[in-house]
Order: structure tokens, then sequence, then C-alpha cells
């Protein structure tokens, strides 16, 4: 004969509403502490490849310098050509979706002119993608802005 107490074991397979809501919140006691960390963590590996980023548009307008003897003014200008071969209008020395000017969470700028060039790298979310703004020429120092607003030639270098 089968006792009360053997149906009971039997009838209890699995958890109890309460033990899974307690395991439930732990887990989003966890999540909420560590979401935070990885935010930062993601902010600053787009603020790094911002940073190459400028170092590659330094590099393509050294190149650019000596094919055309002049800077180039805007991004297109150190882009892939649309079809055809390399020329002043799309020199080809940098990849197509740093052209358009927006890269991993940043926006670029390059202005140029016939003495020099200067490359800003401001975030498309300031907090979000970003928590510092960039501001290169060509002497090649990099400098930062730890604010929304642009960083200038009078920012704090990057060491």
């Amino acid at each position: 004969m089968v006792s009360m107490r053997q149906v009971r074991r039997r009838d209890r397979r699995g958890f109890s509403l309460i033990e899974l809501l307690i395991v439930v919140a732990i887990i989003l006691i966890l999540a909420a502490i560590a979401a935070p960390k990885l935010n930062q963590n993601r902010m600053h590996a787009q603020e790094t490849a911002a940073i190459q980023a400028i170092k590659t548009l330094h590099t393509a307008q050294t190149q650019y310098y000596s094919q055309f003897g002049r800077y180039a003014t805007n991004l297109n200008e150190l882009g892939p050509p649309p079809s055809g071969t390399q020329t002043a209008a799309a020199a080809d020395l940098i990849p197509e979706d740093l052209t358009k000017g927006k890269k991993s969470g940043y926006t670029f700028a390059v202005q140029g002119g016939p003495n020099g060039y200067q490359v800003t790298a401001v975030p498309e979310v300031f907090g979000n993608t970003g928590r510092r703004t960039f501001f290169s020429d060509q002497t090649t120092v990099i400098r930062e802005n730890w604010a929304a607003e642009p960083a200038t030639v009078t920012s704090k270098e990057i060491k």
C-alpha cells in the first residue's frame, strides 16, 4: 500500500512559484548592476574606434597631399571613386563607410584648405554612443572634450 507521504513526493516535481520568483529577482538585480558597466565599455570602444579613424584620416591626408599637392577639402575627396580611376575628387584612400561621415557611433567631418585641414568627430548621441568629442588638424595632435560641445584646437590633448 502507498502511504500519503509517498503520494506527496510524487506530486511535487519542480519548483514552486515563490522559488521561481526569487530566481528571477536575483537575475534582474545582477542585470541592473551589469548594464551600466556594459554601456561604459561600449562607449569606450566606440571612442577608441573614433581615435583610430582620425589617425586613418591623417594618413589619408598625407597621401592625398603627396599625390595632389593640397589637402582634401572633404571626406568624399579621400573616399573611393564611384567608378573608374582615382582622381582628386575621389582618391580611394579611406573606406566607403568613413567617407559617408558616420562610423562606430561617431560623425566625422573634414575641412581642408591650402595650408592644412581639420578633423572633427562627435558622438551621434552624446552620452550614448560616446562621452567625448575629438578634434585634430595637420599637426596630427588629437584633442578631446568631455562635454557635448565639439573639441577645438584649444581642447586638452590626448596623451
